[in-house]
């Protein structure tokens, strides 16, 4: 629609812009993974668009603060978002207080990378299979720890999803934080645990750890020789950590339009793929309204897995 409430000179055209630095928030401290994928593209777009584009870190509120401040910034595109599938497709059921709505608050610009949860295990676990892990979890009931981050992350999520569709009884263990957890799962405390691949890489590397399986549809490229859960016993499971941009609902169209273009030729360099691959990610692309629909299928299938186990943020 052309209607941009008259706030934004040339809301027709984003010929004028940007004639100023722009500002992407991410929504969590410096140093994890969603600050990697900010300032591998943040980097690249002031080259494509003239203009620097500053990362500002505004951690906080399991990232509700930044989301939050972008949900309410002026839509003249010299604000954006680093959008995250706990920030968007999460916490909106997960926080009561959470103060954004994912579809209404938001102009999807883009995906740029998807990260898949990895089921990684101790050497001495016996299991060697996600069939394995399921059957040793029946045999056992509530018996088997599994370690995750902490409640709401993606490794939290993906051992619920994985619990509930497995139809299994485990004890989820949640860390503070990946370090803890990657620290007691390689000292042997807990046999088994979800989380992202990055923080992995050097152990599984070492061999100090194994993956059991990646829970993407299809097999990721990092890690050619490992399963998917879906073709290694449990069919149809799949959990992934979408990246990509977003801006203020009501940021007209043109200059969505030419943000996207940028993001989608710099996401398909080789630098650029090279540097998402090194944080455990596979880069992925996608027009503005794919990644409405990314954002509406997600908040549903998680959203309702928070719903239904009553999960609460802090």
């Amino acid at each position: 629609s052309a209607q941009s409430g008259g706030a934004t000179p040339a809301a027709g055209d984003a010929a004028g812009w940007p004639s100023r630095p722009i500002t992407l928030i991410v929504p969590f401290p410096a140093g994890g993974g969603n600050d990697a994928m900010a300032r591998i593209v943040a980097d690249k777009l002031s080259g494509a668009l003239g203009q620097q584009v500053i990362v500002d870190n505004r951690g906080g509120g399991g990232g509700n603060i930044g989301t939050r401040a972008v949900a309410r910034a002026a839509p003249d595109g010299y604000t954006l978002l680093l959008g995250h599938t706990g920030t968007i497709s999460v916490n909106p059921s997960l926080f009561a207080t959470a103060g954004y709505d994912p579809r209404k608050d938001f102009a999807p610009i883009g995906l740029m990378a998807t990260m898949p949860v990895v089921l990684l295990a101790h050497p001495s676990f016996p299991g060697k299979t996600v069939a394995d892990v399921i059957a040793a979890a029946k045999a056992a009931p509530g018996k088997i720890s599994i370690g995750t981050s902490a409640v709401g992350t993606g490794g939290y999520m993906t051992a619920e999803l994985f619990k509930a569709s497995a139809g299994i009884e485990a004890t989820l263990v949640p860390y503070k934080g990946t370090g803890p957890m990657m620290n007691d799962l390689v000292g042997g405390h807990v046999p088994i645990a979800f989380g992202i691949l990055a923080p992995a890489l050097g152990n599984i590397e070492a061999k100090t750890l194994r993956v059991i399986a990646v829970m993407s549809r299809e097999r990721f490229p990092l890690l050619p020789d490992v399963p998917t859960a879906d073709e290694s016993g449990l069919p149809g499971f799949e959990s992934v950590l979408h990246y990509g941009l977003l801006a203020p609902a009501g940021t007209p169209a043109p200059i969505v339009s030419k943000i996207n273009a940028a993001l989608q030729a710099l996401v398909k360099t080789e630098d650029v793929a090279k540097r998402i691959r090194a944080e455990g990610g596979a880069p992925l692309t996608s027009t503005p309204s794919e990644y409405a629909a990314d954002i509406d299928r997600e908040e549903k299938k998680w959203g309702d897995l928070v719903r239904r186990l009553g999960l609460k943020g802090d």
